[in-house]
């Protein structure tokens, strides 16, 4: 496991911090929340609309342990741009 230095990690705190206060709401009345595919889209989603670089889905499942988050049993809902973008990306077409 790759071991980062302290201003490494500060930086990739204060990028899942904004992911998270971007895209994600608590919902206490969620009964499984967002599985794996959803927060990785929604991530993705995120990424894209902000500019960011994503970091490796590793770092992005390490970030959210430490955070509580266990895709599939949490209580988080999407919210704001990248919800919709992940949303509508992810629909079926109907044509």
């Amino acid at each position: 496991m790759r071991v980062f230095g302290r201003r490494e990690h500060r930086a990739y705190r204060l990028h899942f911090d904004a992911f998270l206060s971007e895209a994600v709401s608590m919902d206490p009345g969620s009964d499984r929340g967002l599985d794996r595919e959803e927060l990785f889209g929604l991530y993705t989603s995120w990424c894209l609309l902000t500019g960011r670089a994503p970091q490796p889905e590793t770092i992005l499942w390490l970030a959210l342990r430490d955070r509580g988050i266990t895709p599939g049993r949490n209580t988080v809902a999407m919210t704001g741009p990248a919800a919709r973008d992940y949303i509508v990306a992810s629909a079926p077409s109907v044509a």
